[in-house]
């Protein structure tokens, strides 16, 4: 049997090209979206209700790839390119690596905490795009029977 998410691909291609602009905006790149979205799944929360049903972003998985976000930001920033917003907590440079060598960087546990915290509600924002994309399009009800069979 196939997934719900398979009948919507299309759909997720279009709401990614739409959603950009916010992940501009945001604390993170590109490639780290990408990240967050590979280990974001989505559910159809109250799927047996039509008026209540909602598509979730279930973001489980993702405080295991915070610590890689500032990975990929260094990666970026040892190419040359930061390929999106900088933010204040990773900003790279040799004062950022000398601070977080004594132990006196932004990076610590409430630096990833309000990471986990600004993927889970960018990751929400996408699952509310998703489905206001999907009412528009009339496919809605469709994908919320799929996802109870």
């Amino acid at each position: 049997m196939a997934h719900w998410t398979d009948s919507i691909v299309g759909d997720r291609m279009t709401v990614d090209r739409e959603f950009n602009d916010h992940v501009m905006n945001s604390r993170f790149n590109s490639q780290e979206w990408g990240l967050i979205m590979t280990a974001t799944e989505f559910e159809i929360e109250n799927a047996d209700d039509p008026d209540a049903a909602r598509i979730v972003a279930d973001t489980e998985k993702v405080p295991q790839i915070i610590p890689e976000l500032d990975n990929i930001r260094k990666q970026m920033g040892a190419m040359g390119g930061a390929g999106g917003q900088q933010d204040s907590s990773s900003g790279g440079g040799i004062v950022d690596s000398i601070k977080g060598a004594l132990g006196l960087g932004d990076g610590g546990k409430q630096g990833q905490q309000e990471k986990l915290e600004d993927a889970e509600r960018l990751t929400q924002a996408y699952a509310d795009a998703l489905q206001d994309h999907l009412e528009k399009k009339g496919k809605w009800e469709q994908v919320r029977i799929a996802y109870q069979e």
